[in-house]
């Protein structure tokens, strides 16, 4: 039975922009964007993998997608992008999905490892917001801004702290800004997506499925399932629509009840021994490894 509860064309004139959308929840939520007729922007830092999503996304007959190669770390590199947008048209939609994270003791996270989780998490996406924000004001155009957070940002979580950190100064900017910008006509919303698994990401959060956290767990879910794409996809497509432009700085957890169920943290892998945190940091570098080689394949 079909999730699809759109009507076609009903982000027809919509430009948006999707960061990290070459692959995982990016790429399928820019699939659903431009499925529903907007003209749909991805960046990310793999020349490659963006080329064979934007053919992805254009597969299904939806406008054709364009990509561009940025890194959102460096607020240089996203103007240029911005610039770059811009000349073919404004955005009217900003998609913050860029992310990095991994599980791991506080005690054991080096300045490096911080970084990069926050410099793409916090910073990235506050470099997009302000691109796209300070233009769609100069230009008197309206906007709307989606960042994809975590359940965190209301409890904080152990062994991903900097995820915790990161989301949840996002989570303040979405309130913040909303106030800010909302004289501008430019909205700021969030959603807070509970175990959606994806490739990737997944095995750096769960890379000792044996001994996996509760936080993973379909078990903890009162709904007692994880969670489906075109669910996530239907709320970011509404969110993007004109069908709520009364609804602005709100973060909207699409869980299935587990933070309120209480295990929607990884605080219980404090049962783990320092051997089997030394297989998960194995675990964990074997997957960045991979992931380094189709780079530098790409």
């Amino acid at each position: 039975m079909s999730k699809d509860i759109f009507r076609e064309g009903a982000l027809a004139g919509k430009s948006v922009l999707v960061t990290g959308g070459g692959g995982g929840l990016g790429l399928e939520i820019a699939k659903a964007l431009a499925a529903k007729g907007a003209k749909v922007h991805i960046c990310g830092r793999r020349p490659a993998v963006l080329e064979t999503a934007a053919e992805a996304i254009a597969a299904g007959g939806a406008l054709p997608a364009s990509h561009h190669v940025c890194d959102v770390r460096d607020a240089d590199r996203v103007e240029a992008m911005m610039d770059a947008i811009w000349s073919e048209g404004p955005l009217t939609g900003l998609v913050n999905n860029a992310a990095a994270n991994f599980i791991t003791p506080t005690k054991d996270l080096s300045p490096r490892g911080f970084r990069a989780v926050t410099s793409t998490v916090m910073d990235g996406s506050f470099h997009a917001t302000l691109a796209a924000g300070k233009r769609w004001i100069a230009g008197g155009l309206k906007g709307a801004v989606v960042s994809n957070l975590v359940t965190w940002v209301w409890t904080g979580s152990a062994y991903v702290v900097p995820s915790a950190m990161a989301k949840t100064a996002l989570h303040a900017m979405t309130m913040s800004l909303a106030v800010e910008w909302g004289r501008y006509g430019i909205r700021l919303n969030a959603t807070a997506p509970g175990p959606f698994p994806t490739e990737g990401a997944w095995e750096k959060l769960n890379p000792l499925p044996a001994v996996g956290s509760s936080a993973t767990g379909a078990e903890t879910i009162p709904l007692g399932r994880y969670g489906r794409i075109e669910e996530l996809q239907n709320l970011i497509v509404f969110l993007l629509s004109d069908a709520c432009e009364f609804l602005t700085g709100q973060t909207i957890a699409i869980d299935g009840g587990q933070h309120l169920a209480g295990p929607a943290t990884f605080a219980d892998l404090g049962r783990l021994t320092d051997e089997q945190w030394r297989a998960a940091r194995e675990a964990i570098r074997r997957a960045s490894d991979r992931d380094k080689a189709q780079r530098a394949g790409a």
